[in-house]
Parts: C-alpha cells; structure tokens; sequence
C-alpha cells in the first residue's frame, strides 16, 4: 500500500472551508430577503460545514507533530479525533438545526418570496460546492491511485472523505433546495419549502453516522488494511530462521502510518547450521576440559541473542523498505 503524506487532506479541507464560508454568507443573505426555509437549511448546512472544516484543519495540522516523550508514536491519531468532533457537529448543528427549521416551518407556514436572485445564489451555490467536491475527489484518487474506490473510501483520508461526504450532501442540497422552492413557486403549497428543508437535514444525519463510524474505528486501533497484512506475512514467512509467526497486531496511527507488532518462533535447524563453523572450532577448542567447556557455554550464550537480535533488525529493515507506510515495527521472540 502506498504511504500517503501526513499532511493528506490539507488541500481539500482548505478549499472547501473557504468556498463554504463564501456560499453561507450568500446563503444568509438569500434567505434573509427570502424567507425560505430550504434556503435557510442550506445557509446552516454550509456554515455546519464551515465550522466542521475548520475541525478538520485542526486535526491535520496537529496530526503532523513529532512524537515526543508523552506521545512516543506521535500525533498521528489526533486527526480521527477532530474529525470524529467534525462529524458530531454536522449531525447536531447541521442535521439538527436544519430538520428542527423544516419541522417548524411544516407546521406553521409561512410566505416564501420568489425572486430570480433566490435561484442565482443557489446556481452559483452550486458551481463552488460542485468544484470543492471534485477537488476532493481527486485528492482521494491521487493519494490512492492502485485502489479501487471501494478501497480508497474504506483507508483513505478519513479528512478527505469527510470533504467529499459533506460536499457530496452539499450538491444534492442545493438542488434540492431548487426543486424545493420550483414546486412551490409552480403550486404555491408552502410545505415544499419545508420538505425541502427536512430532506436536506435526513442527508446530513446519515452522513454524520458514516462519519462517526469510520472516525471511531481508527480512534479504537484499526488494524491496518488486509492487503498490506498479507504482505508482511509473506515477509516473516520467507525468512528462513523464521518457524512460525504467532500473535499477529496492528493499528493505524495515521494516514499511511502503521504500526505492527508479532511474535515469532525461531527455526533452531537454521540457527544452527548459520553457526555450524564456529561450533566446529568451539569443540575442537574445548577436548573434554570442563574449564574451556564454560568458556564455551558463556560465548554460546552471548553469541545466540545477538545473532537472532541481528537477524530480526535486518527483516524490519527489509520490511520497511519494501512498505515504508510500516512507521514502527516490534518484532518478539516467543
């Protein structure tokens, strides 16, 4: 698997954090001449994204810290946990809010005023939600090029896909807020309006549970992907001192970055037969005297474990260079 920059998703979550602070305030200002309740959701669903995107940006720029003392594996996590609070706030801010307006409005209707500036807000609404998804899009793919999109969705950047989720909702919000506001322009039944504004919020609700979801697995030490599993695996197994690989662990600590840990049980044969010359000497040194039999057995002592520890320093080198996404590997004896 290709190891992805710590600072993936940047690109995507700035440029959508400022066209979304863009679109609200022509949202607002929409629906203030307005009064329209879908165009109110919408104003709240871009200012939900705004304050989200500004989490995200948080989570990345922590994410990239050096590890230290206190974090010896980095703070490579911090980026699932702002993005786990991102999507809190969309399901409470966004989808609450707007649901709870379109309920409201469904109930006690009011006059919506139709005019074509309603309409060209929500066309250029559009353009910018439209472009900062497509851009979202690419990054994924370009971070992730030899995946499937089933693949790129399940371990790409989670910040990313947040982006792509909410910018995604986004699109579908817009035009629903113009067909919303059509049918009641074309049958001058108020709740249109306000269905709109309910569907809108139903949207941000699902995406926020995705969100959390796939936020909170890595936030619970998400092993890492099967296929790079299966790879290092295959590693362990070709090495010839290995016997039996036991106590197989994984997790994720950021976009990219993995963290391995297994135990191994060693082939004795091997070992053995890797020794064999100097053995030969050892014995022909020691001609039944007890005294050069302890020498022996001191340096036989001292000499296995610095041979299997450089043995297994040499396989997590060869396994980092093979799959540099592989940050910390802790290799055991069992």
């Amino acid at each position: 698997m290709k190891m992805q920059d710590q600072s993936s998703g940047f690109f995507s979550v700035l440029l959508a954090l400022l066209g979304n602070f863009t679109i609200t305030i022509i949202k607002f200002v929409g629906f203030i001449f307005s009064g329209s309740s879908a165009l109110f959701s919408e104003a709240v669903h871009s200012f939900a994204d705004t304050m989200n995107q500004s989490l995200l940006m948080v989570g990345i720029r922590r994410s990239v810290k050096m590890a230290d003392e206190q974090y010896t594996y980095g703070y490579g996590q911090e980026r699932f946990l702002w993005a786990l609070i991102s999507a809190c706030g969309i399901f409470f801010l966004g989808a609450g809010v707007t649901t709870y307006h379109g309920i409201m409005a469904l109930n006690h209707p009011e006059v919506v005023r139709i005019s074509p500036v309603i309409f060209l807000i929500l066309a250029a609404s559009l353009v910018i939600e439209a472009a900062t998804f497509y851009f979202a899009v690419k990054e994924l793919y370009s971070n992730n090029k030899d995946a499937t999109w089933k693949e790129r969705f399940e371990d790409g950047d989670p910040t990313t896909i947040a982006v792509i989720y909410e910018d995604g909702v986004a699109v579908l919000g817009v035009i629903i807020a113009l067909i919303s506001l059509w049918l009641y322009q074309l049958t001058g039944k108020p709740y249109w309006d306000a269905v709109g504004s309910i569907i809108i919020g139903f949207m941000l609700a699902v995406v926020a549970v995705v969100l959390i979801r796939k936020n909170r697995s890595y936030l619970i030490n998400r092993a890492i992907p099967e296929d790079a599993r299966e790879r290092i695996m295959e590693l362990l197994e070709e090495e010839p001192l290995v016997e039996k690989v036991l106590n197989f662990k994984s997790n994720i600590l950021d976009v990219g970055v993995f963290h391995v840990k297994c135990e191994i049980e060693f082939n004795g044969a091997f070992l053995l037969k890797t020794m064999q010359a100097d053995l030969r000497n050892d014995f022909e040194d020691i001609d039944n005297d007890f005294e050069e039999f302890k020498k022996f057995a001191v340096r036989y002592i001292d000499r296995v474990p610095r041979i299997i520890g450089q043995r297994i320093n040499e396989l997590e080198e060869k396994i980092q260079k093979e799959m540099p996404s592989i940050a910390h590997i802790d290799i055991e004896i069992n």
